[in-house]
């Protein structure tokens, strides 16, 4: 999927657990954060890809919100997203990336977002997500066309009180995606034909 979407937008964020496969393509200490050990080599493909301007930049987190549990109430502590303890996980984007994220979303005319950036269920580590979530609703304010898809985005936005505040909220996540990548939706192409 950012293989095909890199080449028809101009920014990529890359949060969430995904942001974690990326920086182990980069040889990033990433703790116990979760990998995708199938996925590392592509990741490694597209970061270079961007790296060389193949296609839009690629933005990964500069810093990320540890824990050594998914516990409410756990201590915890924001660190380099490259330098993450050996016993701690990341959960959730740091502020700097945060910061470093409002300039890129700051003026779009279109924003999707698919997947929240931490695990927005257990506080603290929502912070990120609903920081995200405001960006994007201002943006909307302004004029952006705004789009969140997949189920866990549509829960995350409803759970901070701002599912009202984007252009569209779908639940079809993966459909959205793969709408996006190009592919042809039986759905879609169904009711093409009958028209």
């Amino acid at each position: 999927m950012i293989e095909s979407l890199r080449w028809k937008v101009d920014h990529v964020l890359i949060g969430g657990g995904m942001a974690f496969t990326f920086l182990a393509a980069r040889d990033a200490k990433i703790g116990k954060s979760m990998v995708d050990e199938e996925r590392i080599e592509m990741a490694g493909n597209l970061l270079d890809a961007s790296a060389r301007g193949e296609g839009a930049p690629l933005h990964l987190p500069i810093d990320v919100v540890v824990a050594a549990k998914l516990e409410p109430g756990q201590d915890h502590r924001t660190v380099p997203s490259d330098a993450i303890p050996g016993d701690m996980a990341g959960y959730d984007i740091g502020r700097k990336t945060v910061e470093k994220w409002q300039t890129v979303i700051s003026g779009a005319k279109t924003i999707v977002w698919n997947g929240p950036v931490g695990v927005f269920e257990v506080p603290p580590f929502d912070e990120g997500t609903t920081a995200v979530a405001t960006m994007m609703a201002v943006e909307t304010e302004q004029g952006a066309v705004s789009i969140i898809g997949g189920g866990d985005s549509a829960a995350a936005v409803a759970r901070i009180g701002m599912f009202d505040r984007f252009s569209h909220v779908s639940t079809g996540g993966g459909a959205s995606l793969e709408y996006l990548e190009g592919k042809e939706l039986p759905g879609v192409v169904f009711l093409t034909d009958k028209q």
